[in-house]
């Protein structure tokens, strides 16, 4: 009885083995049919958000706190401005100069024609003798009449800065280290400029600006609350 019984268990599981690769293959393929009619819609929908993301040109290299950057003089500059946050945290800030350009941080996707970057360089010291947290308080401003209607929405007014001036998405990166000053260090995840360091420091906009703009367009402002408690955007002069 064993003999005949086992083969027919055998032979039922290979039914169900069978069934269910089946069943499987059939659950794929709807799958499959469910996502292609999404994609479709979506490729067909004018207009719409997808469209608007593949359109809009980014940054394609992104600087960050663990670039470190080459060792230069210090840069001409405008009057250093100090703040202390909350946490006593002690900074200095110094406009160096701004300007346009189609690869202002690096590689970047060509901007559409007619169009630029807007950048500004600074310079941030760590006015302590203790490591303090890395953090890039300026603001990247431009006239909003000179940014592309498309990207007027994202271009965004602060109290206490002038009505005509409005602050897009950006990126800010470490350019270079001045006078032999050490490179940050992580601690803990938290990335610190060590006790009296300075750098140079690039802040780019990440949506295009019109060609036209100029550096003499553009305005650096510290206007984040742990900066400046009476809620005015502070201005980094030029030299």
């Amino acid at each position: 009885m064993s003999n005949s019984y086992q083969p027919y268990r055998s032979h039922r599981r290979r039914k169900k083995t069978a069934a269910g690769r089946l069943g499987l293959a059939g659950a794929v393929t709807g799958a499959v049919g469910i996502a292609a009619i999404a994609g479709g819609i979506v490729f067909l929908r004018p207009g719409g958000d997808a469209a608007e993301e593949t359109a809009q040109p980014t940054l394609a290299s992104q600087g960050d706190g663990t670039q470190q950057g080459s060792a230069v003089p210090a840069p001409k500059a405008g009057p250093p401005v100090n703040f202390t946050t909350p946490e006593g945290y002690g900074y200095s800030l110094a406009a160096v100069q701004a300007g346009t350009d189609a690869q202002p941080l690096g590689a970047t996707e060509a901007p559409p024609s007619g169009t630029t970057y807007a950048y500004a360089d600074y310079i941030l010291t760590n006015t302590q003798r203790r490591p303090v947290l890395l953090d890039y308080p300026a603001d990247l401003f431009m006239p909003k009449a000179q940014v592309p209607k498309a990207a007027q929405e994202r271009c965004m007014p602060q109290a206490g800065i002038p009505d005509d001036m409005c602050t897009l998405p950006n990126h800010s990166k470490i350019t270079a280290r001045i006078d032999g000053a050490k490179p940050p260090v992580d601690d803990s995840g938290s990335m610190m400029m060590p006790g009296g360091a300075s750098y140079v420091v690039r802040i780019a906009s990440d949506l295009p600006v019109d060609e036209g703009i100029s550096g003499d367009d553009l305005r650096l402002y510290v206007w984040n609350a742990r900066y400046t408690s009476d809620r005015k955007g502070i201005q980094l002069t030029f030299p």
